[in-house]
């Protein structure tokens, strides 16, 4: 793939190197660890990939081994990494998961001081966005560092500018900033997007206690074309127009691991925004939610962000209640 190809979507966001150890209990005694990557914005990615839309995937990663798995890894599934910078300077973040077993993994963060909390509006490039169709960013970034938060308010008013559309999510992360500053930023970029992508929780954290329906109107107030709202077990509201959409859950038995699901519900979502069109013809939002869901929920069936990840096949096969042959 080359710069000049047509892409359905830029993600821009900080990969680190991931250490997950093999067995169950505190990570202090945990004697042997599997090696894989993790970041929201390459999970979004591989799940678009995944699903058969050319993606690119904008980041900076340090001149080290850690750097070139990152890069490998997502160039081997099929990603677009021409506008990733190498810097000697700063390290590759990493990141680790401590499983206990019981409720979420515990996460422990090592990239402050990252090459990517580095990123600066002066790197912001209109070779990120060449033939590309829209950009999807999340509030992690400008958690990273002290300009990453105007970087990406300046990725997302030149990707408009240049005719792209953009969606927002604000994965929200309290390790990585003060909720005073996330709560300003956060609510400073919901204006340059035209899709906002919040958890329910996420939504109290920006507007306070409300009703879902008032968060549809509250964020759409705010300028997106469409607001779309994660509820975890209870599926999803989609807001777009006059439309409220309300989409069931697709139930799992047991959930091995729930970092990642809203990754891929956003990689789901925007693949059928992609693939269906408007959101306020037919019934495109209420089946790009149901695609969400189902990626989302698949996600939470493995212990790793991204690698249970469906192709598009095994996907549709899912939502129609078919069965795989393996035998």
């Amino acid at each position: 793939m080359t710069a000049t190809q047509a892409i359905d979507v830029v993600t821009i966001g900080e990969s680190m190197l991931s250490m997950q150890p093999m067995s169950e209990g505190a990570l202090a005694y945990a004697p042997l660890f599997t090696r894989t990557i993790a970041g929201a914005e390459s999970n979004v990615s591989i799940g678009l990939s995944r699903l058969g839309f050319k993606v690119r995937w904008v980041s900076r990663l340090g001149a080290d081994p850690f750097g070139d798995v990152i890069q490998s890894t997502l160039a081997g599934e099929g990603i677009d990494v021409s506008q990733v910078a190498r810097d000697a300077r700063y390290p590759t973040a990493l990141y680790f998961k401590e499983f206990k077993g019981y409720g979420d993994p515990n996460v422990y963060y090592y990239r402050r001081g990252s090459a990517m909390s580095q990123v600066a509006p002066e790197h912001v490039a209109d070779a990120w966005f060449e033939g590309a169709k829209h950009l999807h960013v999340t509030g992690i970034t400008p958690a990273l560092g002290e300009q990453s938060a105007d970087a990406i308010r300046v990725a997302m008013k030149r990707a408009r500018e240049l005719g792209l559309t953009v969606s927002f999510d604000p994965n929200l992360r309290r390790k990585l900033w003060t909720e005073e500053a996330a709560r300003r930023t956060l609510l400073s970029l919901i204006p340059l997007c035209d899709i906002f992508m919040p958890g329910d929780e996420e939504a109290e954290f920006l507007a306070g206690v409300m009703s879902e329906e008032a968060y549809g109107a509250h964020f759409l107030a705010m300028g997106p074309k469409a607001v779309v709202l994660k509820l975890g077990e209870r599926g999803s509201m989609g807001f777009a127009g006059d439309q409220v959409v309300q989409a069931a859950p697709y139930t799992v038995k047991r959930v091995v691991d729930t970092v990642g699901a809203g990754d891929a519900f956003a990689a789901g979502f925007l693949s059928g925004v992609l693939e269906f069109g408007e959101l306020t013809e037919d019934d495109n939002l209420l089946r790009a939610l149901e695609r969400a869901n189902h990626m989302g929920a698949i996600a939470t069936q493995f212990k790793g962000d991204w690698e249970g990840l469906p192709k598009r096949e095994e996907l549709l096969r899912l939502i129609s209640g078919g069965k795989e042959v393996t035998r």
